[in-house]
């Protein structure tokens, strides 16, 4: 009886190997733009989303306090936001309200030095962040009102035009992609994808 003996070379070859890697890296080289898109539009997403908490917030303090608020965008500086309590009343605010440092949490501590409800202000909100390089676009300050209703400054008026029904759009950008908070007069906050 004769037994034929097959040796099996399984594996592969040092070339198998190097055009699997050669084909694999220009798929990764592809797909890196798009990894670089997801991730700016996860920060831009997670900028958009804590501004709208920021909003939200505000609103319900102007409710609850009975006293407006108002959400400063850029202030102190780009890219920074802040919730302050109008000092004042919306008809007479009192002019430090207007000043170039009423972001200034060296000045307009966080939280309040007092409790006190007859000294202003006691309810402003820390200065907060965007992510890394995502921006506002155009943004004005929006107060918000004991009734719930929102109102941004068109010119110089006091008190300050409500916002329309159809609403006012905050934007946050990040390089060419822009996502939308959009707010109402009656006080309604929205995202916009």
């Amino acid at each position: 009886m004769t037994t034929s003996s097959t040796s099996s070379r399984a594996g592969f070859t040092l070339i198998d190997i190097m055009v699997t890697i050669a084909v694999f890296a220009v798929i990764m080289a592809g797909a890196l733009p798009a990894l670089i898109n997801v991730s700016a539009g996860m920060k831009l997403g997670q900028g958009q989303r804590e501004v709208y908490q920021e909003l939200q917030s505000a609103r319900l303090m102007a409710v609850t306090s009975n006293r407006p608020i108002r959400v400063r965008f850029n202030c102190p500086a780009a890219g920074q936001y802040r919730m302050t309590e109008l000092i004042g009343s919306t008809t007479s605010p009192v002019a430090d309200d207007d000043a170039n440092d009423r972001c200034s949490v060296a000045k307009w501590a966080f939280p309040a030095n007092d409790s006190n409800p007859t000294t202003r202000p006691n309810h402003d909100g820390p200065v907060r962040d965007l992510p890394a390089l995502v921006t506002f676009g155009a943004s004005s300050t929006l107060e918000f009102w004991p009734d719930g209703s929102v109102h941004k400054r068109v010119a110089a008026e006091n008190p300050w035009t409500p916002v329309p029904v159809a609403g006012t759009a905050i934007t946050v950008v990040k390089g060419a992609i822009v996502k939308s908070i959009t707010v109402n007069g009656l006080g309604k906050i929205q995202l916009v994808q």
